[in-house]
């Protein structure tokens, strides 16, 4: 199946199983939604995350499991796609902006790889915002 935004492919398929209430969702893989993935489970809104190889299948798979509390309420209460293919949205150092006045995060596509936007605003660096998640 070809999708145009593999991305927001991979943000929707999260949303749509954490609505659900799903422990686990499989996103066909690819180098950037494995670091998007990494950054997720950093920041404590994943388990944790696998590739798996299929023999039955042409393309690897990211295993991702989702986290939820105590008693089901969900860790990941919304996730946004904000550089998008017909847009995209660079900001720097100085622009990078704070999800929910800093309760959630924004994952930034730097020079140095894909960070967090305190991460970024730490190391002085701005690039591409991906996506909030909150």
């Amino acid at each position: 199946m070809y999708v145009t935004d593999p991305i927001a492919d991979m943000l929707t398929r999260i949303r749509n199983a954490n609505i659900a209430y799903h422990e686990v969702v499989d996103i066909p893989m690819s180098n950037m939604k494995h670091r998007i993935a990494r950054v997720l489970k950093d920041e404590g809104y994943i388990k944790n995350y696998k590739v798996i190889n299929d023999p039955g299948k042409p393309y690897q798979i990211l295993r991702i499991y989702l986290h939820y509390g105590p008693n089901k309420e969900r860790v990941i209460q919304g996730l946004r796609r904000v550089s998008k293919p017909g847009r995209r949205i660079y900001v720097n150092s100085r622009d990078l902006p704070k999800v929910m006045g800093g309760l959630g995060v924004a994952i930034i596509s730097t020079s140095s790889g894909l960070m967090t936007d305190a991460e970024a605003r730490k190391k002085g660096l701005g690039g591409e915002v991906l996506c909030y998640v909150w």
